[in-house]
Parts: structure tokens; C-alpha cells; sequence
């Protein structure tokens, strides 16, 4: 530990913060490498003759600040983890950094099964970093779930970041495209859930170079209008559901109609697009039959 004076720390952060860059980012930086929490930070002010004590000393943390502003590295993949709901988890290049939003996903399935540990049998498609299949095993312990990626090093992130959250192991992974792991489950399902690559091909080439140049491309890309692996997980979705399993699906921001059709086309009903806290019709769900 690095003991330094609290006015030496805010001479410091104010001109790393003069340099360029965000302050949430910022605090971010400080909380997870350096070891100082959100609300401690926020009254340093006060007791500006007290003393600070650091995980790691100023040079190292201003290495990392510098290498965020000079080539736009994500905060996230240079501290090695994020947070997410109540979870705390690894990320690397090599899934997606879990956004927001998508935390909705949970709130969606509460609202389906109830916030009660009821007993249903779930699969996650695309998993990633696990952020939505490890919630959802903490939410409800009876229940059992597959969590499924096409990436081995992905889902290697996944299983550690499920060890590091829970003692419990009503969640399995399995490494495949989509559906093809659970041959197995086929009519089982009470619920899939996946938040695919939808990103349309020439919205991709426009995005922000943080996310662009370093989150991985198979994450994201969703073919040229953006619905390729959408239609697949939804053209599939029959075979491995229940009569009446649920099927949660995260689409780019103007997907969501197109998606309800082709819910329709497959034999779904209580079709609803849910919209995020933004007021974008973020999530399109549908019952089978």
C-alpha cells in the first residue's frame, strides 16, 4: 500500500483529469486499480490534510490513464474487470464489455417467473462474459442453466468470472454456435436469452473507435441488415423450448419490429417489445405458441 497525502492525490487526479477524459472513467480507474471507492473519492475534499492509502503508486495509475486517452483502450479491458448489476466481473478483448441496458434482461425474466426461487430450466446464447446466465443462477437457485459460446476463450472468461461470484453450480457451459450444444435439451427449455451480434454492417464500420478497434467483431457484427444470428436463434427457438417457454432477445435500437415479425412467422405469441431506460425498444420477447 502507497501512502500518500489526500492533497497530493486531488493535485494529482486534477491534472490527469486537465489531460483529457471522463471522469466516471476516471473513478472507475482509481476504484479498481487503485483501490479507493466511489464514495470515499467524492468526500477527499474535505479532509484534505488526511492520509490516502493506494494499491498501486500514482505512476502506474497514470500509465493506465494515459494509454486510455492516447489510443481510446476501453477502461474496462485496462483495469481487467466491470461492473454489472451486483457483479463484479473479469472482461478481456475477448468478450464484450456487458452494457447497461442490457442489465434490463433481468428485470424482463422477474417480471416472466416472478423474483421468487422458482424452478425452470434456462439457456443463454453468446454468452460472453456470463453477466446475464450468472445473475440469473444467483436470482434463482433452484433453477438450472446453459450458457453457450462459440468462442473457447470467451466462455473460459465466463466460467471464471460464475466461480468468482458463486459457490453454487446450477449453471453449465458449453462451447458451440447458438443452438448446437444443446441437442440435449431440445423441448426442455423454459427460457432462452441471448443478446446477439446485431450490429448491421455498415453501422459497424461507423462506430466509435473503443468500441470498433478493440471489443471483438464476432460480438457485434450482425451481418448486413444486422438480423443474421437473430433469424437463426429464432428459426431454431421451437426445437428446444417448451409449449410456452420464453424467448428474450436484445436487438439494435430500429430491429425490434422486424424481429416481432419474424416471432410471428415462427409461431409466437404474447409478442412485446420492451423498451430500455432510454425509451428504445430495446428487447423483443415472445412465448412459443
Amino acid at each position: 500500500m502507497l501512502c500518500i497525502s489526500v492533497k497530493q492525490f486531488l493535485s494529482w487526479k486534477k491534472k490527469q483529469l486537465s489531460k483529457g477524459g471522463d471522469n466516471q472513467s476516471f473513478v472507475f480507474l482509481i476504484e479498481c486499480i487503485g483501490g479507493i471507492s466511489k464514495g470515499d473519492l467524492n468526500f477527499l475534499s474535505l479532509n484534505p490534510e488526511n492520509k490516502l492509502y493506494l494499491k498501486k503508486n500514482l505512476d502506474h495509475l497514470e500509465s493506465i490513464w494515459h494509454d486510455h486517452l492516447l489510443n481510446s483502450s476501453p477502461i474496462q479491458y485496462l483495469c481487467g474487470i466491470t461492473f454489472w448489476r451486483d457483479l463484479k466481473l473479469k472482461v478481456t478483448d475477448k468478450v464484450l464489455i456487458p452494457r447497461p441496458e442490457t442489465e434490463l434482461i433481468v428485470d424482463i425474466v422477474f417480471k416472466i417467473f416472478g423474483k421468487k426461487s422458482n424452478k425452470f430450466l434456462f439457456a443463454e446464447l453468446g454468452t460472453g462474459s456470463g453477466a446475464i446466465s450468472i445473475a440469473l443462477a444467483l436470482a434463482y437457485p433452484l433453477s438450472h442453466g446453459m450458457a453457450t459460446d462459440i468462442d473457447q476463450n470467451a466462455l473460459e472468461v465466463a466460467i471464471r468470472n460464475y466461480r468468482n461470484s458463486s459457490k453454487q453450480s446450477n449453471l453449465k457451459f458449453f462451447c458451440g454456435n447458438w443452438w448446437s450444444p444443446l441437442e440435449s435439451f431440445k423441448g426442455r427449455l423454459d427460457l432462452a436469452i441471448s443478446n446477439p451480434p446485431y450490429i448491421p454492417s455498415d453501422t459497424y464500420e461507423k462506430l466509435p473507435k473503443e468500441v470498433k478497434n478493440f471489443e471483438p467483431k464476432i460480438a457485434l457484427l450482425g451481418g448486413e441488415d444486422g438480423l443474421k444470428h437473430i433469424k437463426e436463434i429464432i428459426q431454431k427457438a421451437p426445437l428446444f423450448l417448451k409449449e410456452k417457454g420464453w424467448l428474450i432477445l436484445e436487438n439494435h435500437f430500429d430491429q425490434s419490429e422486424k424481429v416481432k415479425q419474424l416471432l410471428i412467422k415462427n409461431q409466437f405469441t404474447s409478442i412485446e417489445i420492451v423498451k430500455d431506460l432510454s425509451g428504445i425498444g430495446r428487447f423483443t420477447i415472445g412465448r412459443y405458441k
